[in-house]
């Protein structure tokens, strides 16, 4: 066995790093502070042939209350931006909270990211996940991403990606999302465009419950529907399993009312697939990503009948 790099630590607990805050523990995690020990981790993991798992914010996250095997590399320490005033570009290192360059955009005058203050989570989650809100999304804005591979580190354009409605080429191969470069438009009025940014984040904050622990939204919208909607109409706002609960703000929102389990939510995610799909006959396709060993479906619908 090779070396182990000093920043990893085993059976390490992963509820408090997920924003639904739960989730068993990770048999080797690491959060570096720096490039050189977030590539010692990958390179250790890779001659070890240790899965890797990326973990930014937690968000858009269900992780297994029986834990996740291989090597967690979580960002939350990977953190920086440069912002270019001459182009209005935005480099920013994978742990940078998404929120964080929306405001400093605004502060600058730069349009594009004003729908980005209320999104809980990173720069590397968002490029992954193609995030997105108010009809916006991160590939409309992105230049190009590093990534790092087994082969080494390198810049990729966004058409070779593959983008999609929160989709993207990285989320299907064992890949690390070092830092990406944001186009924005310069020469706005910092004052306008600061206003806009807290108009769509106090729609946010209106609209879903910010107030308790969930993953946003759980579902992708199944054009022209929105899975809100159509939860919300087959009558399942408030629906529990556990301390799992529908939220009673917005349907597509499941919440933590303290205690939930990461089974808890999973079970209530399968019921609400088979409510929607009996009353609509539209099969919900989860945004949510869940990571780790769960039930089987049977167990499920037992659980929730």
């Amino acid at each position: 066995m090779t070396a182990v790099p000093n920043v990893l630590h085993t059976n390490v607990s992963l509820a408090p790093f997920t924003s639904f805050r739960v989730g068993g523990l990770a048999e080797w995690y690491a959060a570096p502070r720096s490039v050189e020990d977030l590539i010692a981790c990958f390179e250790w993991a890779t001659l070890e042939k240790i899965p890797v798992t990326m973990l930014g914010a937690g968000s858009n996250l269900l992780i297994s209350d029986r834990g996740l095997a291989g090597l967690i590399l979580s960002t939350r320490h990977f953190q920086g931006a440069h912002y270019d005033d001459r182009t209005g570009q935005i480099t920013a290192l994978a742990g940078e909270p998404l929120p964080r360059i929306a405001w400093e955009a605004a502060r600058r005058g730069w349009r594009g990211l004003e729908w980005a203050a209320g999104i809980p989570g990173t720069v590397g989650g968002a490029v992954v996940m193609n995030a997105g809100a108010q009809g916006s999304c991160t590939a409309d804005l992105l230049a190009q991403v590093q990534v790092m591979t087994s082969q080494g580190v390198q810049w990729v354009n966004t058409s070779d990606l593959h983008y999609g409605y929160r989709s993207s080429l990285l989320q299907k191969k064992q890949v690390l999302a070092l830092q990406a470069t944001f186009q924005l438009t310069p020469g706005g009025n910092p004052q306008e465009v600061t206003a806009l940014t807290r108009q769509n984040l106090a729609y946010r904050k209106s609209t879903q419950p910010y107030h308790l622990p969930s993953c946003g939204s759980v579902f992708r919208n199944p054009s022209p529907y929105k899975a809100g909607w159509l939860i919300e109409h087959t009558g399942l706002k408030g629906y529990q399993i556990g301390n799992a609960q529908v939220s009673q703000r917005h349907a597509n929102f499941i919440v933590n009312l303290g205690g939930a389990t990461a089974t808890d939510i999973f079970y209530l995610i399968h019921y609400i697939q088979d409510c929607v799909r009996a009353e609509w006959g539209i099969d919900l396709e989860p945004e949510v990503k869940m990571l780790g060993e769960f039930p089987n479906m049977y167990l499920a619908e037992r659980a929730a009948s």
